[in-house]
């Protein structure tokens, strides 16, 4: 399961309605208990995709890196991405199946006519065949909170 609170899903939400018709896509910092994990942060980044943006994104080595300190100046570390499906339903893609690790979570939301509309979370599967539906819940708690 992923929790994350009003803000960070409202952030999530924003982005994606001002990158809207191409993909946006950030990291969800927090952490990971093994059973849940929380988002404190939402980094947004630029998507670094030449082409095709409208279906496709990509986090530059340089961005990981820059979510990474981050993460780690604020005691927390990566536990997923997320990124926008423009017109198209929050399911993972073949090319993010492609792309993706077993160990993060994958928050898809899909935006439609500049709207969004449905979000999703995706744990890809160890042998990487396929991802899995994980549940999100959203609480009421304050953005940094539930990391302290």
């Amino acid at each position: 399961m992923i929790t994350l609170n009003h803000t960070a899903l409202h952030r999530i939400k924003v982005h994606a309605m001002q990158t809207y018709p191409e993909e946006c896509c950030g990291a969800l910092l927090g952490k990971d208990d093994d059973s849940t994990k929380t988002v404190c942060n939402v980094l947004e980044m630029t998507n670094a995709q030449n082409e095709n943006r409208s279906r496709r994104f990509l986090v530059t080595a340089q961005d990981y890196r820059w979510a990474e300190e981050r993460a780690k100046q604020a005691g927390v570390s990566i536990v997923g991405f997320y990124h926008s499906h423009p017109d198209h339903p929050a399911e993972p893609s073949q090319f993010d199946l492609e792309h993706a690790m077993p160990w993060w979570s994958y928050v898809i939301v899909s935006v439609e006519s500049k709207l969004p509309t449905v979000m999703r979370s995706w744990l890809l599967k160890d042998d990487r065949t396929r991802f899995s539906e994980e549940k999100v819940e959203i609480s009421d708690g304050e953005f940094k909170h539930p990391c302290k």
